[in-house]
């Protein structure tokens, strides 16, 4: 049989500094088994409480806007509930949501397409940064070629590879 302070497994690894971290624990064997000790480092992130948080209320508030907008009148007042919108904004609310997000996208794609250079430009073709690959000085059979800086290929080798081989 191994010595039980052998380290030769993951598995192994993993539970002997379980064992190391546990062994200065004022917790009940109880409580370390169930994970809910007084660490520190356990517990919900506050990202998951706010997603938790927030999930419930929307729950919530979408309950209340179908009773809002679906339950007739007179239950709302036996229930002593005379209080509320007018029926009206529970169609048109979501209606202007709606049309305002589809305007918004066209707008964006709008802004986009003017902001882009017609076909015809040259612009589509160089820019701020394209370049001609940089020429090697070190001769073709030495052993120590350094690596080229990122540059474009130009337009007349691609159309040259593409189109010039045609057979």
């Amino acid at each position: 049989m191994e010595d039980r302070h052998s380290v030769n497994s993951p598995r192994r690894t993993l539970s002997f500094s379980k064992r190391r971290r546990a062994t200065g624990s004022f917790l009940e064997q109880d409580d370390r088994a169930s994970g809910f000790g007084l660490s520190g480092e356990h517990g919900p992130k506050p990202s998951e409480v706010y997603g938790f948080v927030g999930s419930i209320s929307t729950v919530v508030a979408t309950v209340i806007f179908f009773i809002w907008a679906y339950v007739p009148e007179p239950w709302l007042h036996a229930i002593g509930i005379s209080y509320y919108p007018s029926r009206h904004w529970a169609l048109a609310v979501p209606a202007y949501a709606m049309v305002s997000i589809v305007l918004a996208l066209v707008f964006y794609v709008g802004l986009n397409f003017m902001a882009t250079p017609p076909p015809t430009s040259i612009n589509t073709i160089f820019d701020d940064y394209s370049r001609d690959p940089m020429r090697s000085v070190y001769p073709e059979d030495s052993d120590e070629q350094p690596i080229e800086p990122i540059s474009d290929i130009g337009i007349n080798t691609i159309n040259d590879l593409m189109f010039n081989n045609v057979q």
